[in-house]
C-alpha cells in the first residue's frame, strides 16, 4: 500500500547529505515551508546549495538556515530586501556565494529539470552581466542566452491539502514555485494543513501529482495575521 504520510518532519526529510542542492518554494513570505526548513536546520546537513526566490526575511525560515553557516551557495532572484540582514552580512563577508537568476529564468530552469530538457535559449538577461560567459545565439532577429536546468537533491514545498499517495493542492499565491520544484528533485517533501482520503481531491484540481512527491507531513494551520502574512498564507 502506498502511504507517503510521515509522522514527523524529521521522518519526512530523512538523511540529507552534505553538499546537497535544496530547492525551497516560496515567494517573499508566501508559501515558505518554514517547518521543513527548521527540520533541515535540526538535521544538520552542511555545504548546501539553496535555490529559492529570495534570500530570506528577518531571522526565521530561510534566513535562519543561512545564519547557521551551512549554506555554501544560493541561487535566487531577489537576494536583498529591507530585512535581508542575514544575507547581507554573509555575502559582504565572503561567507556565501551568490548566483543571481532572473525570476522567469529560475522558474524555467527548474521546470526544465523536471521535464527532462537538457538546455534552452531565452532572451532574458541578454546583454547584461548575468549573461557574461554564457553561450548566445541569434534567432529570427533576436538574441538569446543558453541556460541549463537546475536539478535538486531535495525540494521543500508548502501545500494545502494532500492524500496518502502524495497528491497535492495549494492555497492561492502560496502555490508559486512549489509545483515546478516538486518535479525537479530526487526527493520532494511537502507540508500540508489537511490530509484527506483517496478520491477526495478532485483530479482536475490536483496541481502536483503524487508521483513527484516522496513524503508529506501535516502541520498546524496558523491564520493570517492582521496587516501581514501568517504561516497559513
Amino acid at each position: 500500500m502506498i502511504n507517503k504520510i510521515a509522522d514527523t518532519v524529521a521522518q519526512a526529510l530523512g538523511q540529507v547529505p552534505d553538499g546537497a542542492t535544496v530547492l525551497i518554494g516560496g515567494f517573499g513570505t508566501a508559501g515558505i515551508p518554514d517547518e521543513l526548513i527548521d527540520g533541515l536546520i535540526e538535521q544538520g546537513a552542511r555545504d548546501l546549495t539553496v535555490v529559492a526566490n529570495n534570500a530570506g526575511n528577518g531571522y526565521t525560515g530561510l534566513a535562519a538556515l543561512l545564519k547557521t553557516g551551512r549554506v555554501r551557495k544560493i541561487l535566487c532572484s531577489f537576494p536583498r530586501q529591507s530585512d535581508s540582514w542575514v544575507f547581507d552580512e554573509l555575502y559582504k563577508s565572503g561567507k556565501l556565494e551568490l548566483e543571481v537568476v532572473p525570476q522567469g529564468n529560475i522558474a524555467e530552469r527548474v521546470r526544465a529539470a523536471g521535464a527532462g530538457i537538457g538546455a534552452f535559449y531565452t532572451a532574458t538577461a541578454y546583454g547584461t552581466p548575468l549573461a557574461q560567459g554564457k553561450e548566445t545565439r541569434h534567432f529570427n532577429g533576436r538574441d538569446y542566452v543558453l541556460e541549463y536546468p537546475i536539478h535538486g537533491d531535495l525540494a521543500l514545498v508548502r501545500a494545502e491539502r494532500g492524500d496518502r499517495w502524495g497528491n497535492l493542492t495549494y492555497r492561492l499565491a502560496a502555490r508559486n514555485f512549489g509545483p515546478v520544484m516538486a518535479t525537479a528533485a530526487k526527493h520532494t517533501v511537502a507540508t500540508v494543513h489537511e490530509i484527506v482520503e483517496l478520491g477526495e481531491l478532485d483530479p482536475e484540481c490536483i496541481v502536483t501529482p503524487g508521483i513527484f512527491v516522496g513524503s508529506i507531513v501535516k502541520i498546524p494551520y496558523v491564520p493570517t495575521r492582521p496587516g501581514g502574512m501568517g504561516k497559513g498564507t
